[in-house]
């Protein structure tokens, strides 16, 4: 069957000539990243010789380093393809000049220093938006522009761990656990992207651009599922869980070749005992007996040790011998929520996302065969996203891009003597 959403090789992205200018920076990669693979020109400014986050690891071949020029950082490699670099020392006199020139011919100027740093170089919105008032310049910091916590350090553990996403994180009986990832950057970028599509659209229609402040411990307390609103309606102190069952029937149980998660069980799901009930019954499972009787229907019962016991050694112990592709093709066929908990060798060899050509290659010279990673969880038929080129080795477009401001190469080369760019 023909892929309606397949798009034409030559159609124009959603975002082509829309110009971005990215202060290199962990909380501002991933937005800028967005934009670069939906058509914008980003243009990625790092300190010469590089953005710090050339450094992060993990490293191709666990060796940190670069070859020809390109970092072995995986993180940096997936975070910034599709962008062109330049480098540049915006903090000395020559170097803010110059980062003004820049922003004058940007649409959106994405940065994450500290709150009045570029405005004591002259580089602060307002300063730049007197000279371009259609100019949208979004700050992704860790705590936001204003505040008590809007000077201090934030690094993205200090991100989620002041959000109160960390303290959800890990086992009841143990200190709490960061997911991985770095999600509180990954949060930051995204809520960051939304907005700054949102006054860009204003800046497009009025002419009036706008300084569009998010802050990454905001991020972080949405991104706590309910455990607010436990706690503003019921008093309720949400816990870390993980390693255990809320209610007997839902939770994570071990298979054959891996875990599943079921939710047969607790509160929203009791209207689905009955089922797996008579799915144990066709497949003969010793002790379904225990499972009955009306006890089972109350939720005080399901969230007691004793339930969840009997649950585990009737249930579990027969889902120990079945394999995880069977309990999800027999709970979806029996309208039980059963979900196969998917190992990365798993989503590697997905038959699902091969079929929406959800992972992309890169070309890199520190290995002989291409680097695959994740392509855009969305698709555009019209306007496509689509992945241009790999991350940038520092400084590879300054001829272009400083060209481009009126400065030759003799200009270029006395910059670069003088650590400016």
């Amino acid at each position: 069957m023909p892929d309606s959403f397949s798009p034409l090789p030559d159609a124009p992205q959603a975002l082509a000539g829309l110009k971005v200018l990215e202060l290199a920076s962990p909380l501002g990669h991933y937005c800028g990243k967005m934009f670069a693979e939906l058509g914008a020109d980003v243009i990625l400014v790092e300190p010469p010789g590089g953005a710090a986050t050339r450094a992060f690891g993990p490293h191709i071949g666990g060796v940190p380093g670069a070859t020809g020029g390109a970092t072995h950082s995986l993180s940096f490699t997936y975070l910034n393809t599709s962008k062109r670099s330049i480098t540049l020392d915006w903090t000395r006199p020559q170097g803010a000049r110059l980062l003004r020139e820049l922003v004058a011919g940007c649409d959106l100027f994405l940065e994450c220093e500290k709150p009045g740093r570029l405005a004591a170089l002259g580089c602060g919105y307002d300063a730049l938006a007197a000279e371009h008032p259609a100019l949208v310049m979004t700050s992704l910091t860790g705590y936001g522009q204003s505040g008590p916590y809007a000077a201090f350090e934030a690094d993205d553990l200090a991100g989620i761990a002041s959000g109160g996403f960390l303290y959800l994180g890990g086992y009841p009986d143990s200190p709490p656990v960061g997911a991985y990832g770095e999600q509180g950057y990954a949060g930051v970028s995204m809520f960051g992207a939304v907005a700054s599509m949102l006054a860009l659209t204003r800046a497009e229609r009025s002419g009036q651009g706008d300084h569009v402040d998010v802050s990454m411990q905001e991020c972080m307390v949405l991104a706590m599922e309910n455990a607010v609103q436990f706690y503003d309606l019921e008093g309720t102190i949400r816990k870390r869980t993980a390693g255990r069952q809320r209610f007997a029937g839902t939770g994570v149980y071990a298979c054959a070749d891996g875990y599943v998660y079921m939710m047969a069980g607790g509160i929203g799901a009791n209207r689905f005992w009955e089922l797996t009930l008579q799915w144990l019954a066709d497949d003969g499972v010793p002790g379904l007996e225990r499972l009955r009787g009306e006890e089972w229907t109350r939720t005080e019962y399901l969230q007691s040790d004793e339930a969840k016991g009997i649950f585990m050694e009737v249930f579990g112990t027969w889902a120990r011998g079945q394999s995880k592709a069977r309990l999800y093709a027999e709970g979806q066929r029996r309208h039980v929520p059963v979900a196969a908990i998917q190992t990365p060798a798993d989503l590697a060899a997905s038959r699902q996302l091969a079929a929406r050509g959800y992972f992309v290659e890169v070309s890199h010279p520190a290995t002989d065969r291409p680097i695959r990673m994740p392509g855009a969880p969305y698709r555009l038929a019209a306007t496509p996203w689509r992945l241009r080129n790999p991350a940038p080795t520092p400084g590879q477009d300054n001829d272009a891009v400083y060209g481009a401001l009126g400065l030759g190469a003799e200009r270029r080369a006395a910059l670069a003597a003088e650590g400016v760019i």
